[in-house]
Formats: structure tokens, sequence, C-alpha cells
């Protein structure tokens, strides 16, 4: 039995301790983007919070509630110098929400911005998919500075686009289901599947694109690896 050059152990050991190395980079940077975990879990509290306020003391402190709470949020990250792009963004969908809301003078009201933008979403992530350009490979691609090189790759290609076609199943999932409880005038189960197919179901998208996302490095590194063999 031939014995193991030394030198080749100590390089296998280096990939594997790189590969490991971007597979936690791979996550923390998608994780983010997105504020973290407890960043999801905050984008559910003024939400959590408009419904029971509207119930008890109407739609206009409802409102003044689930503004209130997005704003503490924001100053809570300022304070613990926390990534704050998240909460920016969360505060300006709850204004918007806030304001369709006022404008209808319906409580369902709130969640008419993001029952249409989740219907957004899906055509373009659907889109990206019918050209043969998913958007999840542009989007990690510009996260992480390799711009559309993978796009040579036909594995990568499908690769990203099923990690694009999950995220079409999320997105498209919410507007279906939350416009008919919308026509249905359910404010109440509203709030609840907001949640519910909110953080839990970009989780399981999130799972499937940092999966793929791995398999593409993987083989962007073979590729490396054969080009200097």
């Amino acid at each position: 039995m031939p014995v193991p050059d030394p030198a080749d152990l100590e390089a296998a050991h280096l990939d594997a301790e790189q590969l490991a190395a971007d597979d936690d980079a791979v996550e923390q940077t998608l994780l983010e983007q997105m504020g973290g975990i407890a960043g999801l879990v905050y984008s559910t509290l003024p939400v959590a919070a408009f419904v029971p306020a509207n119930s008890l003391w109407g739609l206009t402190v409802a409102i003044f509630v689930a503004l209130g709470i997005a704003a503490a949020i924001l100053v809570w990250r300022l304070v613990r110098k926390s990534p704050i792009q998240p909460a920016i963004s969360g505060f300006f969908g709850v204004g918007v929400c806030a304001f369709v809301a006022y404008r209808t003078g319906s409580a369902k009201g709130f969640f008419l911005f993001g029952i249409w933008a989740s219907l957004l979403y899906a055509g373009v992530f659907l889109a990206s998919l019918v050209v043969r350009w998913p958007l999840a490979g542009l989007i990690w691609g510009a996260l992480n500075g390799h711009g559309t090189a993978w796009h040579r790759d036909k594995r990568v290609i499908r690769l990203y686009d099923l990690a694009t076609l999950a995220w079409v199943l999320v997105f498209g999932a919410r507007y279906l289901v939350q416009s008919h409880l919308y026509n249905s005038d359910a404010t109440g189960l509203l709030a609840v599947t907001r949640i519910a197919m909110g953080w839990p179901l970009t989780g399981v998208a999130l799972l499937v694109t940092v999966w793929a996302v791995r398999r593409a490095e993987k083989y962007a590194a073979d590729e490396e690896s054969a080009e200097i063999d």
C-alpha cells in the first residue's frame, strides 16, 4: 500500500478547512443581509402587535403602535451597534403598510403592500429563470464580488435555478394565501399567516440557497484545482 505524502495530507487538510470557512461565510453573509436571526424575528413584532391593537383601540392607535415598535427596533440595533440596514428597511416597510392602512381606512390594508410585494418578487425571480439568469446566482455573485463568472458552468446554473425556484415558491405561496384572506376580510388570519409564512419560509428558502451556493463554490474550487494540475 503506498504511503501518503505528508504534503498531500496537509494540503487536503487545508482544503477541508477552507471549505468549512467558506460554508460559514456563505451562511453569515446571507443572514447578515436579512439582519441575522434576531432581525427575522424582530420583523414579526410590528405585525403581531398591529391586529390586537386595532381590536382594542382602533386603527389609528394600531398604526402608531406598529410604527413605534419598528422605531424601537431601529433604536435598539443602533444602541447595540448591530447592522441597521435591515432595521431601516423594516421601518420603511412598516411605514408604507401603515400609510396604506390609513389611506384605505381598513386594518386589512396594513397587509396589502406585503401581498403585492410578494407577487412582484415571485414574478421577478420567475422571470430570471425564464431568461436563464437565475436571480439567486446574480445576488450571490454581487455579494461575494465574483460577478457572473458562475454563469459559465451549466451545473452551477442548475443549482442556482433550484435556489431561485425555492424563492419563487415562497413568494408565490405568500401571495396566493394572503390575497385570498385579504379578499375574505380575514384580518386576524392575515396577521397569523404573515408571521407563519414570514421568517419560517424564508429560513427554508435560505437553506436551499446556502446548499446551492456551497455546491457551486465546490464546483468552482474543483475547476480551479483541475486547471492548476
